[in-house]
């Protein structure tokens, strides 16, 4: 390829080896292409810390939104929680560049704008949410998590209500929301509220549950477009031009998959 071009990868999981595949065959050019994931870079594949080294390395060629996984990684990090061995991050956690890594994830944001019409999210857009919205929400855990108060944020995190939107939501209920339905969200319970307990493909869920996605929701305009990831069970597949799914399930033996924002060309490698 000539020209250069930006490519948004799926959750890549600390998959190291399926990350290196997906960007040979897309003609990834370190020097001159621009790398966003969607979030999950580490976590549950063979090598987090060479994925994590990789990445930081691209400089200003690579930006995330932040995944749950990420969050994890920060909490495990000072102490707030403890790794499980499936998380596979201890190389990150003893490695002497700890406090580096620790400060690049801090950085990121958990919404970003791509482009004028193109909102890349981890988990996705809560139903009644504009992408602007979205994106103010996401400034305000950003504010917090790069300044002094980052520890205390990612203390109370963890939890799983407040349920359901409310703009009157302060404080801990409020951050706490904003990172859920930012990192966490798959099924919406009774047109409004999260619900975390499902993980399943849409056609497996109880009937009282319904995928963000297909939620009507007037504040997203027909040619705005989110791109998440998080997940798996969809393999990519949302029934909606507008709203693309990119964690094809690597990790779990799928593939890895990265869109081409120039071309809406998708690129995959299996595992």
């Amino acid at each position: 390829m000539s020209e250069s071009q930006t490519l948004v990868i799926g959750d890549i999981q600390g998959c190291f080896g399926g990350l290196m595949a997906l960007l040979e065959k897309a003609g990834f050019d370190e020097q001159r292409d621009t790398l966003l994931a969607v979030g999950d870079v580490l976590a549950r594949g063979e090598d987090s810390h060479a994925t994590v080294k990789y990445l930081m390395d691209l400089g200003d060629r690579f930006c995330t939104v932040l995944g749950n996984h990420d969050l994890h990684f920060l909490a495990v990090s000072q102490g707030i929680k403890k790794a499980k061995k499936s998380d596979r991050i201890d190389p990150l956690l003893k490695s002497k560049k700890l406090g580096d890594y620790v400060d690049w994830f801090r950085q990121f944001p958990l919404a970003l704008a791509v482009s004028e019409n193109t909102t890349m999210v981890h988990a996705g857009l809560y139903p009644g949410w504009s992408p602007a919205q979205l994106l103010a929400y996401s400034n305000e855990i950003s504010t917090v998590l790069k300044g002094s108060g980052w520890i205390t944020l990612l203390e109370n995190m963890y939890g799983n209500g407040p349920f359901e939107w409310k703009d009157t939501l302060k404080d801990v209920q409020r951050q706490r929301f904003i990172i859920n339905a930012c990192t966490r969200m798959r099924f919406i319970q009774d047109q409004k509220y999260l619900d975390f307990a499902c993980k399943h493909h849409p056609d497996d869920a109880p009937p009282n549950l319904t995928p963000w996605f297909s939620i009507p929701n007037p504040a997203l305009k027909a040619e705005q477009r989110i791109i998440f990831g998080h997940w798996a069970a969809l393999e990519g597949e949302t029934g909606s031009e507008q709203i693309t799914g990119l964690d094809t399930g690597y990790v779990w033996g799928n593939t890895l998959t990265a869109l081409r924002l120039e071309t809406n060309e998708l690129i995959s490698v299996s595992a």
